[in-house]
């Protein structure tokens, strides 16, 4: 099953600030890419759960709070953070 990743607007300006921020930009482009293709594929298998669907995941030098929705197939990307390579 192939799920949906979307980002909340506080999350993407979170991304955002993170990559203008970054001494790295390029890791942070690749860790990106990386959590939208492993989000992807098997969200339930990513990071650690933190509440019911609400789970942290961390590629490095990212982390992010995600949430699932199983009913349609999608994952939201609530928080983005730096946490360094």
């Amino acid at each position: 099953m192939t799920f949906t990743v979307t980002y909340k607007p506080s999350a993407e300006q979170e991304l955002a600030d993170v990559w203008i921020n970054a001494p790295d930009r390029q890791a942070v482009t690749a860790a990106a890419n990386r959590i939208d293709q492993l989000l992807r594929t098997n969200p339930h298998q990513q990071g650690e759960a933190r509440q019911e669907n609400i789970r942290v995941f961390v590629e490095r030098p990212l982390a992010v709070q995600f949430e699932i929705h199983d009913a349609d197939c999608r994952v939201e990307v609530l928080r983005v953070r730096w946490v360094g390579g």
